[in-house]
């Protein structure tokens, strides 16, 4: 959080329903094929 690679810190107890919320964005997204590796920061 202090690089600012991230948007913040998520309240325990909202982390089951912003996980879903990832997951249902994630798997409604088309997956296109790439011509690199894994990107790593």
């Amino acid at each position: 959080t202090a690089r600012l690679w991230d948007d913040g810190i998520i309240d325990p107890l909202e982390t089951r329903e912003l996980l879903a919320m990832g997951i249902t964005a994630a798997l409604n997204a088309p997956i296109n094929p790439t011509r690199y590796g894994i990107f790593r920061m």
